[in-house]
């Protein structure tokens, strides 16, 4: 399957320190649009993050259903999948810490109205926004150099998650849309 783009420490004017035998994760993310043309966004509030909707793919989880699962957890919609872009990694390595994201475009064929955030996305304000892919792109972009820590997770990883995103809306306006 074909890298669409990779992140690593260089690209925030770090050093890229050595790993040493890193934790691997592996996601299921993307662009899901709903009947007007707008996308999902998570919103963080309590950490001014904005990012696409996805998350970890469980132990023996086809991609595909990881990401079904977690759009319909984080935007409380079944969809239907129109393509699948690629990989994206992310190489932290101040964390010791690899991830490698399935990326795909859905559209909405059933909004049930019903979330499930998990524990820690309910106490980092998370609420589902439907935006045009522009102001998404926008706010994703202003939120890099204002995001807050939480208990849960620290800036610096945080940036990879919002550069990540914002590349990858990046990515399907030039090759895609």
């Amino acid at each position: 399957m074909k890298c669409i783009n990779k992140l690593t420490d260089e690209d925030f004017g770090l050093d890229i320190v050595p790993f040493d035998n890193p934790r691997h994760r592996f996601g299921a993310r993307g662009i899901v649009f709903n009947q007007d043309n707008k996308i999902a966004i998570l919103n963080k509030t309590l950490k001014n993050e904005y990012k696409l909707v996805g998350g970890g793919i469980e132990e023996d989880e086809d991609p595909t259903k990881a990401f079904k699962r977690e759009v319909l957890e984080e935007a409380g919609c079944i969809v239907e999948i129109d393509d699948c872009l690629g990989t994206f990694e992310e190489l932290k390595s101040h964390d010791n810490f690899k991830q490698t994201s399935y990326v795909y475009v859905a559209h909405v064929i059933k909004d049930t109205k019903e979330f499930h955030f998990t524990q820690k996305e309910i106490d980092e304000g998370a609420k589902l926004l439907w935006l045009n892919i522009e102001d998404a792109m926008k706010l994703i972009k202003d939120s890099e150099d204002k995001l807050i820590a939480s208990k849960y997770e620290n800036v610096y990883h945080t940036k990879f998650i919002v550069r990540r995103d914002y590349e990858i809306l990046r990515y399907y306006i030039n090759h895609c849309k």
